[in-house]
Formats: structure tokens, C-alpha cells, sequence
């Protein structure tokens, strides 16, 4: 059995069209979406509607790791639109469209961060089968899906404005993988809360990894952890215990899938 796992897709659909060559299965966890394009700012939703320019300041603040500053910035530029989630949906939707048409082998999908899970359902037809908070058999073993990412601790989410995040609070994603069981394949958008896996050496901070995850590899053993969200981690690849951890990201650049065989 060959499955093939991809994550931070981020709108790259020719990439994605090609991911499932070979494999009897593909794996997608998450990040499907090109919400802001840091490599080419003329691409991605916020380049498409306020341009490379507008988008290079916002890129420029949010590298600076002024977040206030990118925030407000931001907040100006919806401002500046009539219906800006109505634009923000549309163009959602539009990716989508093209996205999912993009995957071509059977494939379980679970929502990233930069997602809309909730208009998922839209899109996946036939051969897709989309999978968060639950666990599925593939070619006799138990692969076990979250999606999602963590709030920082003590914030609130957030569920209005023209994008909204799938961020989860900590209560609310380990009781996700509370409810997988025990599983040969654990599968989720955002790393086990190892300082290695969360790192991210070019945003020199941590992402916020799930200490839910790492208790669950460390009690079941599955055979392999895989996730995304840490565009360029510290380390892409350990060992806990038995399990190999692997990111499988930043699909958008690399363009190779990981691979899982037995």
C-alpha cells in the first residue's frame, strides 16, 4: 500500500494535480487556500483584490514581527471595501472550485487554519472524503484525523470579521483527538507540541504545537505522526518513542508529497 500525504497546499493546484501519481491514496491536511502570498504578493486572495504593493507593506509588517501594526493595516484595508467577506468568499470559492477538482486519486482531506471547512462539503465529491475528528481505514490500518490549529492560550476566538481562522481552543482540539482512540496513523494540520516540530527557523518563533497530540503518540505508539502548518521547521523529521513525526509541508514550494508505505 503507497499513500501519499501533502499539507500548505496554498492554492497550488497544478502541484496538486500531480500529488497522487502512483499512490493508491492521498492524504491532504490542510491549507488549502493562497490567503496571502509571501513569495509573489501579486497572487493569493489579498493580492488579487488590493494589489503586490498593498500587500508587500502588510508582508513587510508581518516580517518585522509587528503584529499590531499588520493588524491595524489590515483592518484599513477591508475597511476600504463594501461587503469584504463577500469578496473574500467568492474568491474562496473560486480556489476551491479548482482545487478540489484537482485531486485525482481517492483522497481524505482534513481543513487547515487557512480554511473554511464549513463550505467544504461544496466541493468534495466524488472520492473525497473529508475527515476531522474522527478516524478512517485505509488499506487495513486506522488513520486517525484532526484539522485545525490552536488559539494561543487565554485568546478568545474570533468568529466574525472577513476571514475567519479554523482556530480551535485547547479544550476543544484535544477533545478531537481524545475522540480518535488509538490509531496506527495520526494525521493533522498542526505538529505535536515538540520545540523542534514547532519551530520555525525562517519566522525565527514557535508555532503553537497540540500537547493532545504528543500525549496521544506517547500512549498509542502509531506508527507514524504526520502534519504540516510549520512552513520551515526546525526539524522535519524525529522520532517519539516508535512513532516517525514528519512534516509534510510547505507543499506550495516543495511540490512532493511524503510518502507512507506497508
Amino acid at each position: 500500500m503507497r499513500v501519499h500525504v501533502v499539507s500548505d497546499v496554498h492554492g497550488n493546484a497544478e502541484a496538486l494535480a500531480r500529488a497522487g501519481d502512483g499512490a493508491d491514496a492521498l492524504i491532504v491536511l490542510g491549507d488549502l487556500i493562497d490567503f496571502v502570498d509571501y513569495h509573489d504578493h501579486s497572487r493569493g486572495i489579498l493580492g488579487t483584490i488590493f494589489g503586490a504593493e498593498k500587500v508587500a507593506v502588510f508582508a513587510s509588517l508581518r516580517r518585522e514581527r509587528q503584529h499590531g501594526a499588520a493588524g491595524a493595516y489590515a483592518r484599513e484595508l477591508w475597511m476600504s471595501l463594501d461587503d469584504p467577506a463577500a469578496m473574500i468568499e467568492e474568491a474562496v470559492r473560486e480556489q476551491y472550485k479548482t482545487l478540489f477538482a484537482a485531486m485525482t486519486v481517492p483522497t481524505y482531506a482534513t481543513p487547515g487554519n487557512v480554511d473554511i471547512p464549513a463550505l467544504w462539503p461544496e466541493f468534495a465529491g466524488d472520492g473525497i472524503e473529508v475527515v476531522d475528528g474522527r478516524a478512517v481505514t485505509i488499506g487495513g490500518l486506522r488513520f486517525g484525523f484532526v484539522g485545525g490549529a490552536l488559539l494561543p492560550p487565554h485568546i478568545q476566538p474570533r468568529r466574525t470579521g472577513p476571514f475567519v481562522p479554523y482556530l480551535r481552543t485547547h479544550d476543544e482540539f484535544d477533545e478531537a483527538v481524545a475522540g480518535l482512540g488509538d490509531v496506527d496513523v495520526l494525521c493533522s494540520h498542526i505538529p505535536p507540541d515538540v520545540p523542534e516540530l514547532t519551530y520555525d527557523v525562517l519566522a525565527r518563533r514557535a508555532e503553537v504545537g497540540s500537547g493532545g497530540l504528543l500525549d496521544l503518540i506517547h500512549r498509542a505508539r502509531p506508527r507514524w505522526a504526520v502534519f504540516g502548518h510549520v512552513h520551515q521547521p526546525l526539524a522535519a523529521r524525529m522520532r517519539v518513542g516508535r512513532t516517525e513525526c514528519a512534516n509534510v509541508g510547505h507543499f506550495q514550494r516543495t511540490q512532493w508529497p511524503y510518502v507512507l508505505a506497508w
